[in-house]
């Protein structure tokens, strides 16, 4: 089918395992990080691997030199402590000396996009009930004021909500909960984020 991008993500996935993760850290990190250092290259940032699971193997399928939306809504709000502090000592060049934890909960994001998307879409569309979201966060990626002060759609991907719990399942069904809450005219999404992955747990 068309390319729409990312429509929702969920983090951590279940396949995730300490096996796997040992597989991409030996077979794709290292020998990134070599070939930065063979090319003499001073990174620093993020470089974001978009991997293929086949097989409990893993193969890259692009490299971003940033987050990829709409994984970043669901790993980010993961991670505990300043952020501002980590991006600040990665500048620095010191982000051995800081400390990085992540939550146990589990994050599920799901995008609304306007209809028509990937192809020919309207903006403009006034958009009700955000002030009435609760328990998630919602990331504004695709939208902007009009003249009346409205909030209005201004892209294809238009807002991503991100909700936390304890399983898969619990957080899938508080993003829904309040995607549901959220109107505009052409407002579409996936209703399927997660369900294969619960299959694994």
């Amino acid at each position: 089918g068309l390319n729409t991008g990312g429509m929702g993500a969920v983090s951590p996935v279940p396949f995730c395992t300490p096996e796997f993760l040992s597989k991409v850290e030996e077979r794709i990190v290292k020998p990134t990080l070599e070939g930065l250092k063979a090319e003499e290259i001073d990174y620093k940032g993020f470089i974001f691997l978009g991997l293929m699971n086949d097989g409990g193997n893993p193969y890259v399928i692009e490299y971003n030199v940033r987050m990829g939306d709409p994984e970043t809504e669901a790993v980010m709000t993961r991670i505990e402590g300043d952020f501002v502090d980590l991006l600040g000592a990665c500048a620095d060049g010191r982000l051995n000396e800081v400390h990085y934890a992540q939550s146990d909960k589990t994050a599920v994001t799901v995008m609304m996009v306007s209809g028509g998307y990937p192809e020919a879409y309207e903006k403009g569309k006034v958009m009700n009930g955000l002030e009435g979201l609760k328990d998630v966060v919602a990331f504004h990626a695709g939208t902007s004021f009009n003249a009346d002060n409205e909030v209005v759609t201004s892209g294809g991907r238009v807002i991503a909500v991100t909700a936390h719990g304890n399983t898969i399942e619990e957080a899938r069904d508080l993003a829904y909960r309040e995607v549901e809450k959220i109107h505009f005219e052409g407002a579409n999404y996936r209703h399927d984020i997660g369900l294969d992955l619960m299959k694994l747990q």
